[in-house]
């Protein structure tokens, strides 16, 4: 049976690749005023969010609730229609258990109707390349149950490697402790990060300079991609469009075939890792 793919706007998707994907809105607060963002990235003006984030706007972030699952999901669980949703990782938000929740409730209720939560162990792109195979799937008239199992299976596969500009927004979210960041900031410290096995954001390298950041990133393209047929590249960057331009400079170089996207980062996590963020994600052997 075919599927509806969910995903959310912590995806990160462009709408031109997400026509076939049901998006649902993510809520912050900027400075104590609510914001919806609906997912649209190509209308996002990132570039006022990140200057306000250095200028030090206040972002509160709120996971995505049962009630908003159930208020999607429902009318598809109604008309019987099985249901696939790529969730931020559950290491990182509680978004995932709330999926999961509502995805219960309306399988009791609807016993005709197939709902699977997929932890992605990732967020942003990472989410995006999940639902995005999700799609791939559907089209192949892959069955829900069996496409299920399939993204569980890719999940260890979507590979995700970050730096930041500014260690002081990891701080915030104990990511790294207040001595780092000061060592880090002084020493002009930029850390490789990456979403690990369990969805942890976790740094796997250290070098000093944004240029040798940059080239870190590509080293891991370099090192982890999987030679298969889908190729497509993300990457992300928190308004920092020139060295998102020489990243993907130097994916091709590697690699002439990648299918690279590159779009600002979404708001949501975006408070998290601040300006100056720049992500990439691709499918690899291993995290």
């Amino acid at each position: 049976m075919s599927f509806t793919v969910f995903a959310d706007g912590c995806a990160n998707l462009p709408q031109k690749i997400a026509n076939e994907i049901v998006i649902l809105p993510c809520d912050y607060m900027v400075n104590g005023v609510n914001t919806t963002y609906s997912g649209d990235i190509d209308n996002f003006d990132g570039h006022t969010y990140y200057e306000g984030l250095k200028n030090g706007n206040e972002i509160k972030t709120s996971l995505l609730n049962t009630q908003l699952f159930l208020d999607y999901f429902t009318p598809y669980a109604k008309d019987g229609k099985d249901i696939i949703y790529i969730a931020m990782s559950s290491g990182i938000s509680g978004t995932y258990n709330a999926a999961i929740s509502a995805a219960n409730e309306l399988m009791e209720e609807y016993p005709d109707c197939f709902i699977h939560i997929v932890d992605s162990h990732g967020c942003g792109f990472g989410n995006g390349i999940l639902a995005l195979k999700a799609v791939d799937l559907n089209r192949a008239g892959v069955d829900s149950k069996e496409a299920a199992k399939l993204l569980d299976e890719a999940v260890p596969h979507a590979d995700q490697y970050f730096t930041v500009d500014d260690l002081n927004f990891l701080k915030r979210t104990g990511r790294v402790s207040g001595v780092t960041a000061s060592i880090g900031t002084i020493l002009n410290i930029k850390p490789i990060l990456f979403g690990d096995s369990t969805g942890h954001i976790i740094s796997c390298d250290k070098v000093r300079g944004r240029k040798a950041a940059i080239a870190a990133l590509a080293r891991k393209y370099s090192e982890k991609r999987m030679k298969c047929d889908d190729q497509r590249v993300f990457i992300s960057h928190g308004d920092c469009i020139d060295d998102a331009n020489k990243l993907c400079e130097m994916v091709k170089e590697i690699n002439p075939k990648a299918e690279v996207t590159i779009c600002m980062h979404e708001p949501f996590s975006g408070s998290h890792v601040g300006p100056g963020m720049l992500g990439l994600f691709f499918w690899g052997i291993e995290r």
